[in-house]
């Protein structure tokens, strides 16, 4: 057992949810994605383009036509990655994003695969675009918001294509998977980074019973009006990342029911209390998008198996960056924690698990961890003001296998202030497991401590 002395706040806070901002009781989701996922789609088809062999493995290319939406049809490409000695399960994971079938998106692909030691689908054209003179990702999405409160056309958000993309393709692989291996496959675990993780979270919320986990990245953002005024207290304003949707008006979200009923038509957090599948989170500590404390709006309000992994010193892309300021060419440890969660999910292996609280009389961090631990971290950083998004984090290990000291489950860790107490300081705890010889990587939530007055 492994403790440090330490100075924080007192109030006691626990990863069942003390820190979640809103306790409030779920109104009855919105029905409109549902409505529209459901809608018959007569343009639907899919094709086989080519099989491949690598010294990896096989890598299949298809094409998709899943719906027609505004009159436009949306087309996509699609790989199936079998790494070398896989075999096809009934589980698969299926990745979305943009662009299009890349020999870069076949290295990623092939690199959670073969630590999954499975099949791996990758789509992309999620959305389709450009569209709309020129208009791409976040300018696009604007777009179609601003289309849906001029006509109150709910088909018009773009999240529900998006979603309804990832909906088709599930019927496109079981076919596939029937028709190339003679196996059916039943459930996928959804994911993807930024609005791709956004879309997993939506397709989730649609229901689809095949929707066995999600792992939605870079996406730290549920319960919008809320967040929205979260960004304004961190950074002053809101962030410039998010540029498109304050040009459009759409942040600060309008007061008139019209908006409100948008944003949570789209908001994860609205559809909270049917989300109780298995999710990972994986968020970058230095993401310009995001308040740090983000999650703690509404983790607390996540029901069922949930686990979050910060990245440190990782931005949107979650490729971390060292003291000189240089960058990870590969986001490892973001990966390893995505295929580790994967792989519990499709070959049905119970993960390792992190509780957590802080004390009452605010000494200690205390985590326990359940399941083979390689190491137990605190990580912690200052800044002159809440926006922590260039702030150097830095590690102190608690608990370490290579020490060879007793682990007996329980680990306290303690985060002790820094001597520049008149800074803000946040501070997490980390702890790494070893699962099926895969680093997972989970964290606690996320504490801001006030400069000492």
């Amino acid at each position: 057992m492994v403790r440090f002395r330490v100075m924080l706040a007192s109030a006691l806070l626990t990863c069942a949810g003390s820190l979640s901002a809103q306790q409030t009781t779920a109104p009855v989701p919105p029905t409109e994605l549902r409505e529209y996922v459901k809608r018959p789609e007569s343009d639907y088809a899919w094709k086989k383009l080519t099989t491949v062999e690598t010294p990896q493995g096989v890598v299949h290319t298809l094409e998709i036509t899943s719906q027609k939406w505004q009159g436009i049809v949306w087309q996509h490409g699609l790989q199936v990655v079998v790494p070398k000695g896989a075999k096809p399960q009934a589980t698969m994971v299926l990745w979305n994003q943009g662009g299009k079938p890349s020999a870069g998106s076949a290295v990623l692909a092939l690199q959670i695969a073969e630590r999954v030691q499975a099949p791996v689908a990758f789509l992309y054209g999620v959305p389709n675009q450009p569209l709309f003179g020129g208009k791409t990702e976040d300018g696009l999405i604007a777009e179609t918001f601003v289309k849906y409160l001029a006509t109150k056309d709910a088909t018009w958000p773009l999240l529900f294509p998006m979603a309804k993309s990832v909906v088709k393709t599930m019927d496109a692989l079981q076919a596939f998977a029937q028709g190339e291996w003679k196996f059916e496959v039943t459930h996928f675990v959804v994911t993807g980074a930024s609005k791709r993780g956004w879309t997993s979270w939506l397709t989730a919320a649609t229901g689809d019973p095949r929707v066995k986990a999600i792992a939605p990245l870079v996406i730290d953002t549920l319960n919008l009006p809320v967040q929205m005024r979260n960004q304004v207290a961190a950074f002053g304003k809101p962030s410039e990342m998010i540029a498109d949707y304050t040009r459009a008006g759409l942040v600060p979200i309008p007061d008139s029911p019209e908006a409100r009923k948008l944003w949570a038509m789209v908001d994860p957090w609205a559809y909270r209390d049917a989300l109780t599948l298995p999710k990972m989170l994986v968020h970058g500590t230095n993401d310009p998008y995001w308040p740090l404390d983000a999650l703690n709006t509404y983790w607390g309000d996540l029901k069922g198996q949930k686990g979050v992994a910060y990245i440190p010193n990782a931005g949107h892309d979650l490729r971390e960056t060292d003291e000189m300021g240089a960058r990870q060419l590969f986001p490892k440890r973001a990966i390893d924690t995505l295929a580790a969660f994967c792989k519990s999910q499709v070959f049905d292996k119970p993960l390792p698990t992190l509780t957590w609280e802080y004390q009452p009389a605010g000494d200690y961090l205390m985590a326990k961890p359940v399941g083979t631990v390689k190491s137990v971290s605190r990580w912690t950083a200052t800044s002159d003001t809440r926006d922590f998004r260039k702030a150097r984090w830095t590690e102190q290990v608690a608990y370490d296998k290579q020490d060879k000291k007793r682990y007996d489950g329980t680990v306290e860790v303690g985060l002790k202030l820094p001597a520049a107490a008149d800074k803000f300081t946040a501070v997490f705890g980390e702890v790494v497991f070893d699962f099926d010889g895969l680093p997972l990587h989970n964290s606690t939530q996320i504490r801001i401590l006030e400069p000492k007055k």
